[in-house]
């Protein structure tokens, strides 16, 4: 896939696939080891919420965490610690130690996740381009998936080879696994102020993933029905080993089968989520998927056969993945990039939030009402619910499609510059999203020449005159620039003080568009020969002794016109 073209991707991903893997396969042995000491589901659900207990109180601190450090150091550290307790907690388990010491030490090691997914999560943006976004959290869920079948495959057959002490110490090598090949990555994360110079406290720091995800709407719904998909996983983590024990007769070691297959339909529909996170109309697409995960329950009514249940499974995966990988792309792509690990930290406090509710409640509902009472509630109940939210996902669509409509404009402007001819549609709405439309009073100076570069000028209306001192130090005029033509380019590129002063000859109109995104999305799409060629050009009039930076890649003939020069452009 097109991610794993970038190198710390790989490494991330690695990583991440190693360690997944470990932590699938000891979450079946936590699971089994308290079941076997306590043959009870209610402490299987007190394991699960447990573990989760500390992250879902300090979760929202994790991003501010990841925010506050280098994400890489961070991951790094965290995976050293997790090992530790990996290490106790085998301990533990090979002495016949209490179960609910082994939840202790499972909590505190969920503790460490609390700012490492947020780091995680925040840094991914960082490792592919744009264009390869979706396909780089597909690509993630997708080894979760796989995980989610190897781990739990790996869980049982060290189960069935040995206690659980095994393994708890296999989780804490992945541990160990995953930091020696993250401490190879070259990112590097910028740290943030995250008390904002002081004046904002610990609490403040923590609510601003919350209102960031409020402030956006369809960031808000997807969150919403990502949440309810956590909640529905929570309800599974206790009806899995219940179901397996009594209905399906594979014992409590069977709970790891079903979560496999869970992980083979993800890996399934892989292919089909980064199609689907393109569409303008998501609301279709989220409540098809919360309906493929939930609805399927209903048949454990009546299925007791492994094989059948498992396939049962493969097709739930599929949905949830949808509606997982839907919210945390649309988190990434819509969220400034220094508040987006706190936006993290919030989603996965809530996260964990809905999966503890769920394996809170539901050995409550198999006491009182029976397994029977507990699938009808999941299957039926949850989907019922969600179509309660149809108004508010058909509002975001038409929401999402008039924020499209609006931006076709200036996508097709950008189109016809040719200073992006490698960029990709998703590239170009970036772009036009991020850009400024700026009216312009007649003789107001846009850049003036030795100011820092901070943006890219696209002219929709006007003209400009362009002069320049350069290193002679005698001003002189430059031809001037009519609508169609950019400038600022030159400084962005170079990454110098501006080479021209540029006027407004008259009332004028630009798209302004801000540097970093500018050189963004060159990353995701290289810079076409003629933009370069035709900045060289223009650098070589006003400082002929000064060597381009940026070279030029021999992509066209010399007989071939020069396409940015027709165009117009300067600094």
């Amino acid at each position: 896939m097109a991610p794993l073209r970038h190198r710390d991707f790989r490494l991330l991903i690695t990583a991440f696939a190693v360690s997944a893997s470990g932590s699938w396969a000891y979450n079946v042995a936590l699971a089994v080891f308290v079941f076997e000491q306590t043959h009870s589901p209610a402490w299987v659900g007190a394991a699960t919420v447990g573990r989760f207990i500390p992250a879902l109180l300090l979760g929202a601190y994790g991003g501010v965490l990841a925010e506050r450090f280098e994400r890489v150091r961070l991951m790094v550290g965290l995976d050293w610690v997790c090992a530790g307790l990996m290490s106790l907690l085998a301990v533990v388990a090979a002495l016949g130690g209490p179960p609910t010491l082994a939840i202790v030490l499972a909590g505190l090691t969920s503790l460490c996740s609390i700012a490492y997914e947020p780091a995680v999560a925040a840094i991914t943006p960082e490792t592919v381009p744009e264009t390869d976004l979706a396909a780089a959290n597909t690509l993630r869920n997708t080894v979760d998936n796989v995980a989610v079948v190897a781990g739990p495959a790996i869980g049982a057959a060290l189960l069935f080879a040995g206690p659980p002490t095994v393994a708890f110490a296999a989780n804490a090598l992945s541990f160990v696994w995953s930091a020696l090949v993250v401490s190879r990555m070259r990112v590097r994360s910028r740290p943030v102020d995250v008390t904002e110079g002081g004046q904002v406290g610990p609490l403040r720091q923590m609510t601003v993933g919350f209102r960031a995800i409020a402030g956006s709407a369809t960031a808000t719904m997807l969150v919403a029905y990502s949440v309810i998909a956590s909640f529905v996983y929570g309800v599974d983590t206790v009806q899995f080993v219940v179901l397996s024990d009594e209905q399906l007769g594979t014992g409590a070691t069977g709970y790891g089968y079903l979560l496999a297959g869970l992980g083979v339909g993800g890996v399934a529909a892989a292919g089909l989520v980064n199609r689907l996170a393109a569409l303008p109309r998501l609301g279709t697409v989220i409540l098809a998927g919360m309906a493929v995960y939930c609805l399927p329950t209903l048949l454990f009514l009546v299925v007791s056969a492994p094989p059948a249940a498992f396939a049962i499974e493969a097709v739930r995966g599929a949905g949830t993945l949808v509606v997982d990988v839907l919210a945390i792309t649309a988190l990434q792509r819509s969220l400034p990039s220094e508040v987006l690990a706190r936006v993290f930290g919030a989603f996965f406090t809530l996260v964990l939030a809905a999966i503890s509710l769920g394996a809170l409640l539901t050995p409550q509902v198999i006491a009182s009402a029976g397994l029977d009472a507990s699938l009808w509630l999941a299957g039926l109940g949850i989907p019922t619910l969600c179509l309660l939210g149809w108004p508010l996902l058909r509002r975001m669509d038409e929401a999402n499609v008039a924020i499209t409509a609006a931006l076709e404009p200036r996508v097709q402007t950008l189109q016809r510059l040719g200073i992006f001819a490698e960029a990709s549609r998703p590239v170009l709405e970036q772009l036009a999203r991020a850009a400024q439309e700026v009216d312009v009073p007649a003789g107001t100076t846009v850049i003036r020449e030795g100011d820092e570069a901070d943006a890219l000028y696209v002219l929709l209306e006007g003209e400009m005159a362009v002069h320049a001192r350069g290193e002679s130090g005698v001003d002189h005029e430059l031809p001037p620039m009519a609508a169609g033509a950019y400038f600022g380019e030159i400084g962005l590129l170079e990454r110098i003080p501006r080479t021209a002063t540029v006027t407004s000859v008259g009332p004028s109109r630009m798209l302004r568009i801000d540097g970093e995104r500018f050189l963004a999305a060159l990353t995701d799409a290289p810079a076409s020969a003629s933009l370069l060629e035709g900045a060289q050009g223009r650098l070589s009039r006003t400082h002929p002794s000064r060597r381009p930076a940026v070279a030029v890649p021999p992509q066209r003939s010399a007989a071939e016109p020069d396409e940015t020069l027709l165009h117009g452009g300067g600094d």
